[in-house]
């Protein structure tokens, strides 16, 4: 029997990081389409590079911390038929 990496118990732990990169998606929207501070060079670039960054590395820490949730999961799971 196939069994997904993430399934439901493991999208629900992860749940706690998709939450915040959503408000950093919001974030990022409100500051390239509706520009409340005004254009200015750098210090426009630099603070959506912070977002974006901070938005790419929190995805990446959530996939790997998935795959690491799913997989200690499936250890525990055959330790368990093992006994």
């Amino acid at each position: 029997m196939s069994r997904d990496v993430f399934d439901r118990e493991t999208l629900l732990d992860l749940t706690v990081n998709v939450i915040p990169l959503g408000i950093l998606v919001f974030f990022l929207g409100a500051f390239t389409f509706v520009d409340p501070f005004g254009w200015h060079g750098t210090y426009s670039l630099l603070q959506l590079g912070i977002v974006v960054i901070m938005a790419v590395s929190l995805s990446v820490l959530t996939y790997y911390s998935g795959k690491l949730i799913a997989t200690d999961e499936l250890e525990r799971e055959g330790s368990e038929r093992g006994e």
